[in-house]
């Protein structure tokens, strides 16, 4: 993580954090949202990287809001790290994306439904940004070694796994924290997305539900199995949020949530 562009805070010993709105969904929030963060992050000492979908390409419904046009969610991703000097990650979905969106972001993610497209991460990899490739549900945490030696194998060493839950049955997730340690022994670093974790997918009503009550037990579980990053969407109000407000944290929460989370990373240091 030391060659992240504006990435702070990594003497301090704590966990890093990936954490914004799930999706941009207009001009100013996405501002409003990293201003607020970046200043938490750096009164706890804590490494941060801005997270944004520029546009939301696996949506349950047709009707579901997916962005407001590619080159404009870049635009202002773009503008977000520059004007608060922090990395910034965002969703790819295709081969032709990995170039397009590298010229305005420091990190590219890979969703969870696609950790297995060879082409997507090659073309990730040949970027030479920062991938950070999501554990598809159906996806062993042994198996995500391949999706790691396949972003090596284009030259690229700078990868990061996150754990994001399994599926079981139809309309849950669950989290196997043995799966934390099993990823890093790859050599990577692993992080907890501790909000899409709690989503319930595939309702009938075409909008996935989430249990985001739960953020914190997920968080603090992961914490003490020694993860080395959090990832958290979050919105001033996840009642009105345009994509995966059942499963967001209240911006208003996030604060005293890393302070327990920091806590806890103290104790397991001993």
């Amino acid at each position: 993580m030391t060659t992240l562009k504006n990435i702070k805070h990594l003497a301090s010993g704590n966990f890093f954090l990936i954490a914004g709105p799930c999706v941009i969904e207009n001009e100013e929030m996405p501002f409003e949202i990293a201003e607020r963060i970046s200043a938490i992050c750096d009164r706890l000492q804590i490494p941060y990287i801005f997270k944004a979908s520029y546009r939301k390409a696996n949506r349950s419904s047709l009707h579901s809001f997916s962005g407001i046009g590619d080159e404009k969610g870049l635009e202002i991703l773009k503008r977000v790290g520059e004007e608060y000097r922090l990395p910034v990650v965002t969703d790819i979905h295709s081969d032709e994306e990995a170039a397009m969106a590298a010229e305005y972001v420091d990190m590219l993610q890979i969703p969870a439904f696609l950790c297995r497209q060879t082409s997507l991460l090659l073309a990730a990899a040949q970027t030479g940004k920062y991938v950070n490739i999501k554990k598809g549900q159906f996806v062993s945490p042994e198996a995500m070694q391949f999706a790691v030696e396949k972003v090596r194998a284009a030259g690229n060493q700078n990868v990061l796994l996150t754990e994001r839950g399994t599926m079981l049955g139809y309309q849950d997730l669950v989290v196997d924290y043995r799966g934390i340690p099993t990823m890093q022994a790859f050599g990577v670093p692993v992080v907890l997305d501790c909000t899409h974790s709690l989503q319930q997918p595939n309702q009938s009503s075409g909008v996935t539900g989430g249990r985001p009550d739960l953020i914190a037990t997920i968080a603090k579980a992961g914490v003490a199995t020694g993860v080395d990053g959090i990832f958290i969407e979050t919105h001033p109000n996840p009642a009105k949020a345009k994509s995966d407000g059942a499963n967001m944290l209240p911006l208003d929460l996030l604060e005293s949530l890393l302070e327990k989370l920091m806590a806890i990373r103290r104790a397991v240091q001993g």
